[in-house]
Parts: C-alpha cells; sequence; structure tokens
C-alpha cells in the first residue's frame, strides 16, 4: 500500500544501517536532494549507495559521504571537477569504491528489476573491470559477465505523482528514476506535485505505481505535467 509521507524526513525514517541504498539523478538533474538530506539527518551508517556519480559540491550525496556514512560507492564517475568530498574520502580509505561502465550501471540495475540472473557484454573485457569475472568468447568477441544490482530502497526525484503513486518525471531528470523503483524493495519518491488518480495522462505516466511504496510532496517551482483533461 502506498504511504503519503509528510516530510522527507518522515519519509526515510525506516532505512536502517547497512542498507543498499539506489539513489537517482545524473550529477544534480534529477537527484533526490531533499530525501537525502532528510537520510543524513536520520542518522543510518554503513549504506552501500548505488548512484551515477559520487557527489556534487558539498551537498546531497557528497554531504552523505563526508559525514561518513557510506561504506561503498557503486558508480560510473566517481571524480569530477566538484567532486572533492569523494576524492578526499578514497583516499584517505574511507571509502570503497566498485566501478561500473555507465551501460552496464543502468543494465545490471534494470536487470534486477526485471529478474534476470545477469548478462554478458562486451564493455569492460580485458580491463581490470573484468577480473574475477566470469568471460567467453561470442561471436568472435570477448565478453563479461555482469550480475545484477539490487537495493534495498531507492531514493528517487519525480514531478508528478498521483495517489496511487504513478509517476511523471522531467525532461532529463528522468535518467535512472524507472529502472531504479524496480530494482528496489522499497522505492522512496519525492515529488513536486501529488494530483488525484485518474488527472495524469496514462502516456505520460512511467513508472507505474506498483514499483513505488512511498511519496512526499516537495515543491521545487517545476511546472506540472498536462493532465488528461489539457490533452483533450
Amino acid at each position: 500500500m502506498l504511504t503519503i509521507a509528510d516530510t522527507a524526513e518522515q519519509a526515510v525514517a525506516d532505512i536502517t544501517d547497512g542498507s543498499t541504498v539506489l539513489i537517482g539523478g545524473f550529477g544534480p538533474a534529477g537527484q533526490p536532494v531533499e530525501l537525502i538530506e532528510a537520510l543524513l539527518e536520520q542518522g543510518a551508517r554503513e549504506l552501500v549507495v548505488v548512484n551515477n556519480n559520487a557527489g556534487n559540491g558539498e551537498t546531497g550525496l557528497a554531504a552523505l559521504i563526508g559525514a561518513g556514512r557510506v561504506r561503498k560507492i557503486i558508480c560510473s564517475f566517481p571524480r569530477q571537477s566538484d567532486s572533492q568530498i569523494f576524492d578526499a574520502a578514497y583516499r584517505a580509505g574511507t571509502i570503497e569504491l566498485e566501478l561500473v561502465p555507465q551501460g552496464n550501471l543502468a543494465e545490471r540495475i534494470r536487470a534486477a528489476g526485471a529478474g534476470i540472473g545477469g548478462f554478458f557484454t562486451p564493455t569492460g573485457y580485458g580491463t581490470i573491470l573484468a577480473e574475477g569475472k566470469e568471460t567467453r568468447i561470442i561471436n568472435g568477441r570477448g565478453h563479461v559477465f555482469e550480475t545484477p544490482i539490487a537495493g534495498d530502497v531507492a531514493l528517487i526525484k519525480a514531478l508528478t505523482a498521483d495517489r496511487v503513486g504513478n509517476l511523471v518525471y522531467r525532461k532529463t531528470a528522468r535518467n535512472f528514476g524507472p529502472i531504479m523503483a524496480a530494482a528496489a524493495g522499497k522505492s522512496i519518491v519525492q515529488v513536486s506535485t501529488i494530483v488525484d488518480t485518474g488527472r495524469l495522462d496514462p502516456e505520460n505516466v512511467v513508472t507505474p505505481g506498483i514499483y513505488v511504496n512511498t511519496i512526499v510532496q516537495i515543491n521545487t517551482g517545476h511546472p506540472e505535467p498536462a493532465t488528461m483533461e489539457e490533452n483533450q
């Protein structure tokens, strides 16, 4: 049953120490900053975080890493111009890193949601990223076996939800949200607007409510997508 939380703090209250947390976002785009900040205040530790990158600046995921709450991060882009907090933690040996090519990362998350036991891909074959993994030659080309990445919980940002949890995203802020919602045991979603069930155009719904456990409304000032009446 869907829960509509009153606050971000209430939404993340049940996340426990040691959880694997899938966090949506491609850099700042689509990152559920308010949920991450609430998780920081909540105090869960020894987290394994799955995200496209390792935080930007000093807020959101970067702040969670800086507070020492993340034991391991699985990501594609751990270093960029403003990833100084992760960089310092990694050099100090206080955080583990599993580096995954971006396409492999997305497909490993998608595989978990689809119930797929793993897949072979040529990406990473013959590199250090393939060490310790099964490899095969398929149609004359080397492939490496990749396993699914599932989460205990997913923190996602969407634009609008209805009261059964159907989600609409804003442009490229959609990124990892849909596959993470399917791959997690529990999905917690912050949205700008909650509308009555039946108001969203079904053609605009990307994540169906069956994959959503908790929503919380946090107004970020973005416009609401077209509803059924407006599209007719």
